[in-house]
């Protein structure tokens, strides 16, 4: 651990300010239940919709999570893929779309069955708050989950309310949204809809997204049902790509030959509907969710057509699938009162499924680029999740204690329909079974503090594209095992003076049978289980009013994250102890905000980084570390029924040329997804509520 940071930690809970200091609880639903925070054996973070806006555009779900502990948040500027979320290290290697965390909003899975996960559909406009979930206990949640980062929207209440809003910025940046809340005792009703327009920091990276986001609450009496329908177009977003080093000291904004060659894009068209209904019966309380949905994506790549043209066995330069996904989470709580504290059990059963209709085609029709040309792949995907689970939690006086098991049972199975001379049958299928336990303690101790501890087993299974060619003769992978982690935790909660608090945690994770790639040719790349891997760590959270106007928020991550076993990777031995890629050793940020009245807020941010390794094999340049500064004002106006908010936001203040985000491995060492220059954004919206003239 950092001496700077066992310092800070020393000094804070020593202090004889923290005696009899009493907080205002702040409630998570993380569990399962509500409970509060500061009682809870594990590390989490909520983050409520006041420190998620300062000033921020709305454009994607980064720019909420900045500033959370063990998590990493790193912005590609690029809307064709995901931003690249990982959290102590889990999902730091995904290629595309977010992998190895756990995605739910309003109980939703954004996550299908073998992971991979997508939180470009999130409605930020008429988000309440988000919780995060790191360490042990996020077990709890299924294979793959490394961590879990959930969402809640807001419940339509009081008068109806008009809502309306528009930004605009730097790059092109133009984003407009319009919306209708309202509520009554029997329930609520909120309506979104938002459109985003951009021509993009880099060139080739201009995005057009809309946004349809609707929720019917009805509560009447012991009972609670919601109604959540939400749709996604994304039409044409163009993918600026990575770039090497040479290519990015001459131009950050500039782009390969071969992205404007085969106009790399990507288009996403989905639409979701999902129900949760609870409702309580005698001291218990019935929680179900249902959902489906359906997700079409066509993307155009950059693969050379003398590479589509060397092997039959190429699936082709244009992915193009629809997906339909569906399931079903249902659980029972049950408390009891035993002596000095209450017994609460937890039963339920996760059932999900995703099946697609997944094609490729050449990039090319003869001597024409980037458009669709010959079938190269045809097959049918289909993912199952079936996963029973066991909570107990006490809670007693001083003693918290959480115990949870869970069965996995994730199932895989693959009908290839493009079977050509060259190209043999790849159909297949292989299911996961294990069996995921987890336990936690909390105690309260003198002086507004709370210790605890967590231990846990988890499992990752390798993703469809990582099956797929992954066997003998480049057939389906039946011989692939998940990987296996074991994780342990130390932490530390005080309650500060003036409703500040701090959390603090030690973590050590193990883990066994990481996928590596064994061999890359003919457009199909095939992996291995070779790499035994350990993440240690600590982290610290703090928010503290300073004064009756200062409010500040730091948060330090110290992770070093390395192979523990030497493997052969495409004929070359990487190391033992070398660094994992993609993830950095130091993170920190501050949040400084200054309110001296109530309808001014004025911000100054900070977020630095550490350098990052881009390959397994710790030769390339590793991305350089940074440091940037935002800031942000804003402003609001009330008149009857009427308020105006203006907001004013500068990112990267100093115009600091920085690499955001790292495609790890790339075959090009196209490893570099430059960050932005100093952007500004400006805002204004306006809200009306009947019944307040």
């Amino acid at each position: 651990m950092p001496r700077a940071a066992s310092a800070v930690l020393l000094v804070l809970t020593s202090s004889p300010a923290l005696a009899a200091v009493e907080v205002a609880p702040m409630v998570i639903s993380g569990t399962r239940f509500e409970a509060p925070v500061d009682t809870q054996p594990f590390s989490v973070e909520r983050i409520d919709l006041g420190d998620a806006r300062q000033g921020h555009p709305g454009i994607d779900l980064s720019e909420a999570l900045q500033g959370v502990p063990g998590l990493s948040v790193q912005q590609r500027h690029n809307l064709a893929q995901e931003p690249q979320l990982s959290i102590r290290g889990f999902g730091a290697r995904s290629a595309f779309g977010i992998r190895g965390v756990k995605l739910l909003s309003d109980g939703i899975p954004a996550s299908i069955p073998d992971g991979q996960g997508q939180a470009s559909s999130f409605d930020l406009d008429t988000l309440d708050h988000i919780e995060v979930l790191r360490g042990p206990f996020a077990s709890v949640y299924g294979s793959n989950s490394g961590g879990v980062i959930q969402l809640f929207s807001r419940d339509g209440t009081g008068d109806p309310r008009l809502l309306a809003g528009s930004t605009f910025g730097r790059w092109g940046t133009r984003r407009h949204h319009v919306g209708v809340e309202s509520g009554t005792d029997w329930g609520g009703l909120v309506f979104n809809q938002s459109s985003l327009d951009l021509d993009g920091f880099r060139h080739h990276s201009s995005a057009r997204v809309d946004k349809r986001f609707a929720k019917l609450t009805v509560t009447p009496a012991d009972r609670r049902l919601a109604l959540i329908y939400s749709d996604l177009q994304q039409d044409d977003t163009q993918d600026p790509q990575g770039l090497d080093w040479a290519a990015y000291r001459r131009d950050p904004r500039s782009n390969s030959a071969n992205t404007l060659l085969y106009n790399t894009r990507k288009s996403v068209d989905q639409q979701q509907v999902g129900i949760n209904y609870q409702q309580d019966l005698w001291t218990a309380q019935w929680q179900t969710t249902l959902y489906g949905g359906k997700r079409r994506v066509v993307q155009f790549l950059s693969i050379p057509r003398v590479v589509q043209q060397a092997s039959a066995t190429q699936a082709g330069g244009v992915v193009d699938f629809e997906r339909d996904y569906y399931g079903l989470h249902s659980r029972w709580i049950q408390p009891w009162l035993v002596g000095p504290g209450e017994l609460i059990l937890t039963g339920g059963l996760d059932y999900d499924v995703s099946v697609d209709d997944r094609q490729g085609y050449e990039n090319f029709v003869g001597d024409l680029l980037g458009v669709r040309g010959t079938l190269r792949r045809d097959e049918r995907d289909e993912i199952r999740s079936l996963a029973p689970y066991l909570q107990l939690a006490w809670h007693g006086e001083q003693l918290n204690v959480q115990v949870g098991l869970r069965h996995n049972e994730v199932a895989f199975e693959v009908d290839d329909h493009y079977v050509v001379a060259g190209n043999g049958d790849d159909s297949g299928a292989v299911t996961y079974r294990e069996l995921t336990p987890s336990v936690g303690a909390g105690y309260a101790l003198p002086f507004g503090l709370t210790a605890y501890a967590g231990w846990s087993k988890g499992f990752e299974t390798p993703t469809l594209g990582e099956l797929a060619y992954s066997g003998e003769d480049g057939r389906f992978g039946f011989g692939l095992r998940p990987a296996t982690s074991e994780q342990h935790e130390l932490g530390l909660r005080a309650a500060l003076p003036g409703h500040g608090r701090l959390q603090a945690a030690w973590f050590n994770i193990r883990t066994d049978n990481e996928l590596v790639v064994a061999a890359a040719s003919g457009g199909r790349t095939a992996y291995q289980n070779a790499a035994q891997t350990r993440r240690r760590g600590f982290e610290i959270g703090l928010e503290q009013p300073l004064g009756d106007y200062l409010q500040a928020r730091l948060a330090y991550t110290w992770l070093d994250a390395r192979y523990s076993k030497r493997f052969s990777s495409q004929g070359q031995v990487i190391a033992s102890d070398n660094r994992l890629p993609g993830i950095a050793e130091h993170s920190f940020s501050a949040t400084l905000a200054w309110q001296p009245r109530d309808d001014v807020e004025l911000g100054l941010e900070a977020a630095a980084r550490s350098a990052m390794e881009v390959h397994d094999l710790n030769r390339d340049r590793a991305a350089p570390g940074y440091a940037l500064f935002s800031s942000y004002v804003q402003f609001e106006q009330r008149h009857r029924a009427w308020i105006l908010r203006e907001t004013l936001r500068i990112d990267n203040l100093a115009g600091r040329e920085y690499i955001g985000s790292v495609i790890i491995g790339d075959g090009n060492a196209r490893y570099y997804e430059p960050g932005a220059g100093r952007t500004w954004y400006a805002g204004l919206s306006l809200e009306y509520r009947f019944g307040e003239d």
